[in-house]
């Protein structure tokens, strides 16, 4: 009874795998993947006699991995949402007060929200039985594949709807979500990814599933007890929090808004009348609406975040100097996961509220609107970023074989920047197109696995099949933070670019590359990724911002929020 005629689950299943939205996402999703197998097979009759065994392993492992990730980052955006989403539109007392118990409410949320990702999973099995096809891969591998892909969605769901239990917007438990998930996605791949195919096969088959087991009871208990007896049912003057009275009980970090570096991000109430000139929705957003359901989500994120970089720290920075490219690359997933948060519900939380009409009466312009809307949500993904940082700066002055290349510092800190830009402008940009804030979030975090994973994949996709040169393929990559980041320690000098000339002497040419892309029409000049990851973005983001202003005005400046 608890799968049949649960009510939660069939209206959730209609509303969701009904619409036209849901056919074409999965048409796109195995038409993609179904491209790659493609371009992969080799022509001929004698098909897959021509491709070696590691080439067909490289495809299962793009495969298992793209699939993964896809699971690590679109069940926290399914899930987060379950109950934070009944809690914003003021049904959580309706659904807790029906005849439903707690168990019936989670499996119904559980699988309404998960379904349609398993049924993603699935349709790609038999484009896996062609990878078979090729050679090299065993159907135990493929079967382990999927069961860990299975195992992972239903944890990584779980988690998320406690995180959605515990909070009450959907943008604070969707964020604390991708904090815990992404240690536990990294230590998954990690271990499944090893060489010792013994250890491999014990942890995937002996190990995770009883673990996995043992996680889901322990939060199915927690959840089920919070719905029983929610803390949290009516507004009694709750919706906005009092922040001196959260400081009693607060544990850990504490957010002093008086205090550096809190006040970059949380400056205090202002108490006096704004001066002339200031701008009314970016003081508002800063002081008030960011924090006015408290710290709690902050305050679980920076304290995650920065007891996850203690280890990376001390594994990439201290032990391994020459892998600090690595470290960086923790800190750009992190802006990321968070960067969005902050700024893809900007403008649809405004319609969500009913308070986007109100907005747009005032006498501020559409300009200003939205600067504001970019600044806020920039300072506070761009100081949360930059705490990790610390330990970057740390290690450069530490750490003598670092210390020798220090310009490299301020090249790491200029791709951390640009990504905190880039995430937020684009946030803005789906929340002016989108009319909902979980759809404004799935547009910008598939915007950005194109432009910062999907070029990584695609390279190592190419590796395995062409004979292109590396330096080439390099090329791919320059709308990738992480390519730009792990170019940086590269054996040449700072700024200086390989002016050699083919035409004169061809002996002096560098050999290929992978850190550095060759100018076309320049006789052999070339530049780092990093520079070019550099100077892309800023235009890129400019026009960003251009599409948000012209969406804003159109949509919903001139339709009066009507739309």
């Amino acid at each position: 009874m608890i799968f049949r005629d649960n009510p939660v689950l069939s209206r959730e299943l209609l509303v969701n795998l009904r619409s036209p939205r849901a056919f074409v996402l999965q048409l796109l999703y195995v038409s993609f993947l179904g491209l790659m197998v493609y371009f992969a097979w080799p022509a001929g009759a004698a098909g897959a006699k021509q491709v070696s065994a590691g080439a067909a392993t490289r495809l299962f492992d793009l495969f298992f991995l793209g699939q993964f990730f896809l699971v690590a980052l679109v069940a926290p955006t399914f899930a987060s949402g379950s109950i934070t989403g009944e809690k914003e539109r003021k049904t959580y007392e309706m659904l807790l007060a029906s005849p439903l118990d707690p168990s019936r409410i989670l499996v119904g949320k559980l699988l309404s929200s998960l379904t349609y990702l398993v049924i993603l999973i699935i349709s790609t099995l038999p484009l896996m039985i062609l990878c078979f096809l090729l050679g090299g891969i065993l159907l135990s591998e493929i079967g382990r594949a999927y069961l860990l892909l299975i195992l992972a969605a239903g944890t990584f769901g779980l988690l998320s709807i406690a995180c959605s239990s515990y909070f009450r917007r959907t943008s604070s438990a969707l964020v604390v979500s991708y904090l815990i998930i992404l240690p536990l996605a990294v230590a998954c791949i990690w271990i499944t990814r090893t060489d010792n195919m013994l250890f491999r096969d014990f942890v995937s088959m002996s190990v995770l599933p009883p673990w996995c087991l043992a996680i889901w009871t322990v939060l199915v208990i927690l959840i089920n007890r919070r719905l029983l007896r929610p803390p949290d049912v009516g507004s009694e003057g709750r919706d906005v929090v009092d922040e001196d009275q959260e400081m009693k009980y607060a544990i850990g970090v504490v957010i002093d808004r008086d205090l550096f570096p809190d006040k970059l991000f949380a400056p205090a109430k202002r108490l006096e009348l704004m001066p002339d000139g200031t701008n009314p929705v970016l003081d508002k957003e800063l002081r008030s609406e960011i924090f006015s359901q408290g710290t709690l989500m902050l305050r679980v994120v920076i304290q995650v975040s920065m007891l996850l970089s203690i280890p990376l720290m001390a594994a990439l920075l201290f032990l391994k100097p020459q892998n600090s490219g690595y470290y960086v690359c923790y800190v750009l997933t992190f802006n990321m996961l968070v960067g969005p948060v902050f700024s893809s519900g900007s403008i649809t939380q405004e319609r969500e509220r009913q308070t986007l009409a109100l907005l747009l009466t005032t006498l501020l312009t559409p300009g200003r609107i939205i600067i504001a809307k970019l600044a806020a949500a920039l300072r506070v993904s761009t100081v949360l970023t930059l705490l990790l940082c610390e330990q970057l700066l740390l290690a450069y002055g530490l750490i003598q074989e670092l210390r020798d290349r220090f310009w490299f510092l301020f090249v790491y800190l200029a791709i951390i920047l640009m990504t905190c830009l880039v995430t937020t402008t684009i946030g803005l940009m789906c929340s002016s197109l989108s009319r909902k804030t979980s759809v404004a979030m799935v547009m910008t975090y598939l915007v950005l696995l194109v432009l910062f994973a999907g070029p990584v994949g695609l390279v190592r996709f190419l590796e395995g099949f062409t004979n292109i040169r590396e330096d080439r393929l390099a090329a791919l990559t320059i709308t990738s933070p992480f390519s730009a980041a792990l170019s940086v320690p590269a054996y040449r000098a700072p700024f200086t670019l390989a002016a050699t000339s083919a035409a004169t002497n061809p002996s002096m040419l560098p050999p290929p590359d992978p850190n550095w892309i060759q100018l076309p029409f320049t006789n052999g000049w070339s530049v780092p990724v990093w520079l070019v990851f550099l100077a892309i973005y800023p235009p890129l983001c400019l026009g960003f911002f251009g599409i948000t202003y012209v969406a804003f005005w159109l949509r919903w400046w001139k339709a009066g929020g009507s739309a």
